[in-house]
């Protein structure tokens, strides 16, 4: 897969397809947070995407790029929670079909927030292969076209529009902290702010229960998933060989974070930043102390990914 497949021009490009169906998050800060940390922080604020998460962006991406004939028989995904409420969100606006393979343990909010937006529900197994051999009968048995969570040059693109925001709003930032599961927000985010910003770090955090980014990383080539066990249920997902290359010529570290650590980060942002965020969400703050990233002093971007919470299983 050539890098160039995703570009500072396909990212703008998707900037303009998706602005009348995705919100211009606010970038917001906490004068607390900044005297606690000893840096000055921004915090995109993609929880307040209509659909609860920055997912709209790469699922609108994708669909509205699609030809009419090629949607005749909806779309389908396979998703934790948030990409499939982004394609149901897409399809809808879009006027076709939405099936989403979910596995049986998403949580209830995700399940509620999926089928409220018009999304047509099949459960599996929680496993990728689960996942990937429900998806495949169902584009069989019905023509439906394919949106990968993450795996697609286009909802990559989609997801590199948060970048283009953040470096609008905040022009002179020293790093951008972002999660990492599947690879499609951390390459969009690194190939566009690399594109705008070359001296601007980006760094990749995710749980150490579901570390294969930072093991592909220290390996220099890909690496299984393994058994991802972390709260964080949106980082389950492993990177691609796409995702890879993409994060390998673009990112400038992969970091982890361990899940009390999260669940603290989680907890202190609802606290002093009054906003419902998921866990997957939290992972990026979680890793700001890092000694290794050497942050004190500098000018930091974190981008908040998701607040879809099931309120009856907050960890803490």
């Amino acid at each position: 897969m050539p890098p160039a497949e995703v570009t500072l021009e396909s990212i703008r490009a998707a900037g303009e397809r998706i602005a009348a169906h995705v919100r211009r998050t606010p970038v917001i800060e906490s004068e607390a947070i900044n005297a606690g940390c000893g840096a000055r922080v921004w915090f995109k604020c993609e929880n307040l995407q209509e659909i609860g998460a920055f997912k709209i962006r790469g699922a609108t991406n994708a669909i509205f790029a699609l030809p009419a004939g090629a949607l005749a028989a909806g779309v389908v995904t396979h998703s934790s929670g948030n990409h499939g409420a982004a394609v149901a969100q897409a399809a809808r606006r879009r006027g076709v079909r939405a099936r989403i393979v979910m596995p049986e343990n998403a949580s209830a909010a995700k399940l509620a927030n999926v089928r409220s937006l018009g999304g047509e529900i099949e459960l599996c197994a929680p496993s990728l292969a689960a996942r990937e051999a429900a998806v495949a009968r169902l584009i069989i048995d019905t023509g439906a076209a394919f949106i990968h969570p993450y795996d697609d040059p286009a909802v990559i693109a989609g997801q590199g529009t948060v970048a283009l925001e953040l470096l609008e709003q905040v022009p002179e930032l020293d790093c951008v902290l972002c999660p990492v599961g599947g690879g499609g927000l951390a390459s969009g985010i690194a190939v566009a702010v690399k594109g705008l910003r070359a001296q601007t770090r980006v760094i990749a955090v995710e749980p150490a229960g579901a570390d294969d980014a930072w093991r592909s990383f220290q390996a220099g080539a890909l690496q299984p998933a393994g058994a991802p066990t972390t709260i964080a249920d949106g980082l389950r997902g492993a990177l691609s060989a796409r995702t890879f290359a993409l994060m390998r010529a673009h990112v400038d570290a992969v970091v982890t974070v361990s899940e009390p650590a999260i669940a603290r980060a989680m907890r202190a942002l609802w606290q002093q930043l009054r906003l419902v965020i998921e866990p997957s969400s939290a992972v990026a703050y979680a890793a700001l102390g890092d000694p290794a990233l050497a942050l004190r002093g500098r000018r930091v971007g974190i981008v908040l990914t998701g607040g879809n919470v099931d309120l009856d299983a907050l960890p803490w």
